[in-house]
């Protein structure tokens, strides 16, 4: 397990990850401060905690606010031989 600090409007926060998933989370964290400093952008100061607890309920909100991406047969069908080509290295 390693631990990456992410930086969220000038705070550094230690975060827990699978090895290998260090830049993944880098960039959510890149994401996640950029989204924080629109909302003190529009909104001004706020303490750390009611500018965390804003933010949770604002990403929260996009996530909910997507549509619901659609799955056509051909994508069914590139799934199951993805799957299929899966099992076939696996009992090979």
């Amino acid at each position: 397990m390693s631990v990456v600090s992410i930086p969220i409007v000038n705070k550094n926060y230690p975060m827990g990850c699978e090895d290998g998933q260090e830049g993944r989370l880098i960039e959510l964290g890149k994401m996640v401060d950029a989204r924080a400093r629109q909302i003190l952008d529009k909104i001004g100061p706020l303490p750390e905690n009611s500018l965390l607890a804003t933010l949770c309920i604002v990403l929260a909100d996009e996530v909910r606010s997507r549509p619901t991406p659609s799955i056509t047969d051909a994508d069914l069908r590139e799934i199951l031989a993805r799957i299929r080509e899966i099992k076939n290295k696996i009992s090979a």
